[in-house]
């Protein structure tokens, strides 16, 4: 806590652990399945990323919008939202594309946290091709971002 003072001052008042600390893996889970009996789970509560450009919080958005949008459709046509069906399109909707974001960040972590020369050469040229190529670098940015594969509704700035 001592370390903690210089840099937020004490006008916030004494600083100090509220709880027990413990540590959280960084690494890749997906759970087996986003759904159970009038249960979904979603963000961190069925797959944990890597906290690499804040995937994970746009993974947990997107399921968050999905889930939204499938059970705002499942009331319009008057079905039981929790129902093992309803939810079935949920889970069918983010499971590829959660899937596979989640293991192209395991990968771009392995990628860069290794300081084996191969692959620091085959990471330097990537990102120098990445960098030289506008139209790579923009869909980059738009992965990065959240903006790409099927999106819900919400994401896309429309109402429900």
């Amino acid at each position: 806590m001592t370390a903690l003072r210089p840099a937020f001052g004490d006008f916030l008042g004494e600083i100090k652990l509220a709880g027990v600390r413990f540590s959280y893996p960084l690494k890749l889970t997906l759970a087996e399945r986003f759904i159970a009996p009038r249960l979904a789970l979603v963000g961190d509560a069925a797959h944990g990323v890597h906290p690499i450009a804040g995937q994970g919080l746009n993974l947990g958005f997107r399921d968050i919008g999905a889930l939204a949008e499938v059970l705002h459709e499942a009331r319009i046509r008057g079905e039981d939202i929790a129902s093992e069906l309803v939810l079935e399109r949920y889970q069918q909707w983010r499971r590829f594309d959660t899937t596979t974001l989640a293991l192209g960040m395991d990968t771009v972590n392995r990628l860069f946290s290794n300081d084996n020369p191969a692959l620091r050469l085959i990471r330097d040229v990537g990102m120098g091709l990445v960098s030289a190529t506008p139209a790579l670098r923009r869909g980059f940015m738009r992965q990065a971002a959240g903006l790409t594969g099927d999106l819900p509704r919400l994401l896309q700035g429309e109402a429900l």
